[in-house]
């Protein structure tokens, strides 16, 4: 695993932007936040994260596709763009599907340890962070306006 390079800091930047996690943070924000991150390249076949164990980051496509099982059977395919485990930030449950790489894949990993070294020398950004996150389970009560 790599830090994150200059040619990939602009892919790794728009990937975390998008993410409704992070869409609340600037655009400096985001590249303190990705200066964090790790860049994994994962051979095909290889299980990025096992159903049952416990998540340790977030992780950001940024080329190739995996497939999420989920007691084995298939029940997502996500691309580059796409990502994955952003309640592992802020908690250490066990997955809850398998998630699987179809081909050779690039992510960006961003860890829980390194997250929270980032988020304790920034704490507007945390609290931007955890304002969208209380937004978006409001979102998904019975009887909000969404549904």
């Amino acid at each position: 695993m790599t830090s994150v390079e200059a040619a990939q800091l602009k892919a790794v930047v728009r990937g975390l932007a998008n993410a409704p996690l992070f869409s609340g943070l600037s655009e400096r924000q985001v590249k303190r936040l990705a200066k964090f991150a790790k860049v994994r390249t994962i051979p095909p076949e290889t299980f990025v994260v096992k159903q049952g164990e416990k998540g340790i980051g977030f992780y950001l496509i940024l080329e190739g596709n995996l497939v999420v099982r989920k007691s084995g059977r298939a029940i997502a395919r996500l691309g580059a763009g796409d990502f994955f485990g952003e309640l592992a930030l802020f908690d250490d449950r066990q997955r809850s599907a398998d998630v699987i790489t179809d081909g050779p894949v690039t992510v960006v990993v961003l860890s829980r340890w390194e997250f929270w070294g980032f988020a304790s020398d920034h704490p507007t950004v945390l609290r931007t962070i955890l304002q969208e996150m209380a937004r978006r389970l409001i979102d998904q009560e019975p009887g909000s306006p969404t549904h």
